[in-house]
């Protein structure tokens, strides 16, 4: 490749970086893996005749596609023998990712949860189509189907995910107030107001990934799940923070990052904690990861 060549190839990957990254982890949940699939695309990219590529950014994507539904199938196998729930590696954003409703929606903890019970097929389409607005025909060389597949691919996911996502939107602000009563609920140990935010039907997921102690299936019900939170009073300081475009916690043991909370709401009450305590997924909250559509 010519020097000009490298230069252009490297000039449009850095423009379209961010936009790949997140199209990788919304398929993954991973980010670890997200930025794997982006060496693999670099690789290949920097190989590319760039005279033959019309449309630098739809190839690229098409490229992290294919890459990350190999993947994508690789980790499902992989999941299969993961110690107790699996959660997805949480991401410290920006504020205004949250300005951005969609795309914040797209990468929250919850909406995550729900692209893991799609098909890699079905999870790759609903992503390129309903996050990032391709067209079928771009998607359809992206996965490798016809166009009119695709169409179908995607009237099916879309129903997939909106029977599981939460009934209602719910703004920022109101998961900060949520949250806010929640975070004090737990630091005084006050079990009625914390039952007074929980749900009755309220699931909680920790991911300990069989490294750290973590609940090894899912903890169900307002009072066992309140008596659970409870325990973390006075033996933890718990700090806001906007993890995958929503308030979450972070909660601290001796100073260092113990455990990251983030909730999901219905109808104004918390009916889903997700509590990822695996070390190994919490390298991502040092510092503030950019996702773009």
């Amino acid at each position: 490749m010519s020097a000009r060549n490298a230069d252009t190839a490297t000039e449009a990957f850095v423009t379209h970086r961010n936009l790949l990254f997140t199209v990788a982890y919304e398929m993954l949940g991973s980010a670890a893996d997200a930025e794997d699939i982006l060496q693999e695309t670099w690789l290949r990219w920097s190989s590319v005749d760039l005279g033959a590529v019309r449309d630098h950014r739809a190839f690229l994507v098409r490229v992290v596609t294919r890459q990350a539904l190999t993947r994508l199938r690789t980790l499902r196998r992989r999941k299969e023998s993961y110690v107790g729930p699996w959660l997805p590696e949480p991401l410290l954003t920006a504020p205004d990712v949250a300005e951005d409703v969609e795309l914040a929606d797209s990468v929250s903890m919850a909406m995550l949860l729900v692209l893991e019970t799609l098909q890699p097929t079905e999870r790759a389409v609903f992503v390129l189509r309903e996050v990032f607005g391709l067209d079928y025909d771009e998607i359809a060389e992206a996965v490798g189907k016809t166009p009119v597949t695709v169409r179908q691919i995607a009237h099916r996911a879309r129903g997939h995910v909106a029977a599981r996502r939460p009934r209602a939107a719910v703004s920022a602000e109101q998961t900060r107030q949520a949250l806010g009563a929640f975070q004090h609920a737990v630091e005084t140990g006050d079990l009625h107001g914390l039952l007074d935010l929980l749900a009755p039907d309220v699931v909680l997921l920790t991911d300990g990934g069989g490294v750290v102690r973590a609940a090894l299936a899912p903890v169900e019900g307002a009072q066992t799940v309140a008596a659970v939170l409870s325990r973390i009073a006075g033996a933890a300081s718990l700090r806001p923070a906007q993890v995958n475009g929503h308030p979450a916690l972070i909660v601290q043991l001796g100073g260092e990052i113990d455990t990251v909370l983030a909730i999901r709401l219905d109808d104004g009450l918390i009916s889903g904690l997700y509590a990822v305590r695996n070390p190994g997924k919490l390298s991502r909250l040092e510092h503030e990861t950019v996702v773009s559509r």
